[in-house]
């Protein structure tokens, strides 16, 4: 599996529920890189999205401990299952608590790194300091409504 994910300088995600940052150039991104393909979310961001409604042009499993019915979903009750059903191939993208149970089925994950720190309360574990992850590229620097950002690819090691 991969996971996709944008973080601030203390690899914080969100706040509030919120993504902690909206850059168009790493929406482009995360579009490119997961349309065709297997997204795994949680609830929780399902419900961050445009209408609650899953994203378009992916095959979307949802984590919930409920039964939900999202038209366009799957519904998976444990990370088991959801991994299960989404295959190797399946992209992570969120919130928190997925990264956290996923992350060690993981052998890449796509950063996108802002200089910027807000206050989070959400955060990725942080890449740099876990010896099982190596950068295999790095993008140069960006900047988006004064935003500076790179593009930092990790695979396992």
């Amino acid at each position: 599996m991969t996971a996709i994910v944008c973080v601030s300088q203390s690899w914080g995600i969100g706040r509030d529920g919120a993504l902690l940052f909206r850059i168009s150039a790493d929406h482009k991104r995360f579009r490119t890189l997961t349309v065709g393909k297997t997204v795994i979310l949680g609830h929780k961001t399902l419900d961050t999205f445009p209408g609650g409604k899953p994203l378009k042009d992916r095959r979307n499993i949802v984590l919930s401990h409920r039964d939900l019915d999202v038209p366009g979903a799957e519904i998976a009750h444990s990370f088991d299952e959801a991994a299960a059903l989404g295959g190797d191939d399946a992209i992570v993208i969120g919130g928190a608590s997925v990264y956290m149970a996923l992350l060690s089925r993981c052998d890449r994950v796509y950063v996108t790194k802002v200089d910027s720190d807000p206050d989070a309360d959400s955060f990725f574990p942080n890449l740099d300091d876990n010896p099982d992850w190596r950068i295999e590229s790095e993008s140069e620097t960006f900047e988006e409504n004064g935003l500076k950002f790179r593009y930092v690819d990790y695979v396992r090691k």
